[in-house]
């Protein structure tokens, strides 16, 4: 598994547990959503492989 999978995939885990959890973690899940975006997107910019 690439590593850029795997964070993806914590993260994501981590925001669903952040969205049932209640909005004290919410914010710092979301903006770690937001960082695992922008490294897929810079990924997909610079032409690699997302998984």
């Amino acid at each position: 598994m690439d590593l850029l999978t795997l964070i993806v995939v914590v993260v994501l885990v981590l925001w669903v547990l952040g969205v049932v959890g209640g909005a004290t973690l919410g914010g710092l899940i979301h903006i770690l959503l937001v960082v695992a975006v922008i490294v897929i997107l810079i990924r997909l910019i610079e032409g690699r492989s997302i998984i």
